[in-house]
């Protein structure tokens, strides 16, 4: 099994959003991702969180002076007056988070409010009361106590959204979802930033994107996966099952129904245990005898040595980009890696080539953490974590390495073909 994570931290729309200030339109953001969000210019020890990875470098991830966007869930009523999903995605800067000019306060730290200094603005008053000169908005509906109180279709115990946000929002909205503004039943927007991912680097060896931490595992769990079943033969003697869990909410701790900590991978891998049993004794105990015998691999990003920080770095154990995935090691358990999982993947990298590293955090040095720890505690099955290095994670723009993630892919591709073959070949007390 690989498990990682598909959230980044971020910015959430609120549920009611609709703010003006000295004529500007605003929106009102909730932050996502816990920790500190008070910040300075550069990351510090104070700035790392124990939930789940580092703290976020909010001045740095949140996006400030950026071209930023949102995209999201919106929940819709159908024609059938049913409420359906669908996904959008605002491909334009419609959101910037403007910051104080340095001559009107020369602070040598960058702090700010995160309840009243954190509101994008999304334009003018003036210019949206030119837009909808000749079509005004409709009068506030009725909700006095004198109301009649007999149920009718007219009542909704929720301002409608287009009361609750910017009209023109859930205009972009609907459009975006292809319905009316009126079948836009509520929504869950998240803010990013619009420019897209590119290849940089003198040799075009460095990928700068927003969420590498930690879409670039996810990726690579996935390729690896198809690229494993690829030949038609390529279970004919397989008696494991290949699996990968991609689970969100892990920046915020993951004990969420989405999430690492709750029971969707248990239950899954407990429903998929007793496909192959056969007497009814077998049964009852397949799920712990499967558990005995798996291996998951916690697939999250890494910290590749950042050269303007070296010193943060514990001398021995500082990952280079593009020099091969990285196993993270923590004797606190920060991470779940031992040395039977070492022998397991550095053989499973030695049938492919793939270069490996190591990792560990210096003794002065707070760990972050990861799935790993929680889903091996739960589940009680082996386990191991490593990541692709990277630098500056949990900022709005990213860097990796180009041939990092090649190497991700064949890693994980050779861990699905040859774990059946190796997993009888480590013996532990």
């Amino acid at each position: 099994m690989i498990g990682a994570h598909t959230d980044s931290p971020t910015l959430r729309v609120k549920p009611v959003s609709n703010k003006q200030a000295e004529g500007f339109i605003q929106v009102g953001v909730e932050t996502y991702g816990g920790g500190l969000w008070h910040t300075c210019k550069s990351p510090s020890e104070k700035n790392r969180r124990r939930d789940g990875g580092l703290r976020v470098v909010l001045s740095s991830y949140i996006g400030f002076d950026r071209d930023l966007s949102i995209a999201g869930r919106v929940m819709v009523k159908t024609e059938k007056d049913e409420c359906v999903q669908k996904l959008v995605k605002i491909d334009k800067p419609i959101l910037r988070i403007p910051t104080l000019a340095i001559h009107l306060d020369r602070q040598e730290t960058f702090t700010f409010n995160k309840e009243t200094q954190l509101f994008p603005i999304a334009g003018l008053v003036a210019a949206e009361l030119n837009r909808t000169r000749n079509n005004p908005k409709p009068a506030a509906r009725e909700n006095s106590d004198t109301a009649d109180e007999t149920p009718d279709e007219s009542f909704t115990p929720l301002k409608a959204p287009i009361e609750r946000h910017h009209p023109y929002i859930v205009e972009l909205i609907a459009d975006e979802a292809d319905v009316p503004v009126a079948s836009v039943v509520d929504f869950e927007m998240v803010l990013y930033d619009t420019q897209k991912a590119c290849i940089g680097g003198l040799n075009n060896e460095l990928i700068f994107s927003a969420r590498i931490d930690n879409l670039g595992m996810s990726y690579c769990s996935i390729m690896g996966l198809i690229n494993s079943i690829s030949s038609p033969s390529a279970l004919e003697n397989e008696y494991s099952i290949r699996l990968i869990s991609l689970f969100d909410h892990e920046e915020i701790g993951s004990n969420t129904a989405q999430g690492a900590d709750s029971n969707f991978l248990p239950a899954v891998i407990r429903r998929l245990s007793v496909i192959s049993s056969g007497s009814d004794d077998e049964k009852e105990t397949a799920y712990e005898q499967t558990l005995a015998t798996s291996f998951l691999v916690s697939a999250d990003m890494a910290h590749s040595v950042n050269p303007n920080y070296a010193a943060k770095y514990e001398a021995d154990h500082k990952p280079e980009m593009n020099k091969g995935t990285v196993i993270k090691v923590n004797a606190n358990a920060r991470y779940a890696t031992n040395s039977p999982g070492i022998v397991l993947i550095q053989e499973v990298a030695r049938r492919r080539r793939v270069p490996l590293q190591l990792f560990v955090v210096r003794n002065d040095s707070s760990c972050g953490s990861t799935i790993g720890p929680m889903l091996a505690a739960a589940l009680g099955t082996r386990t191991l974590d490593l990541g692709n290095p990277q630098l500056s994670m949990h900022s709005i723009r990213e860097t990796g390495g180009v041939y990092d993630v090649d190497h991700g892919i064949k890693l994980f591709e050779s861990f699905f073909e040859h774990f059946s073959d190796l997993e009888s070949e480590i013996f532990i007390d």
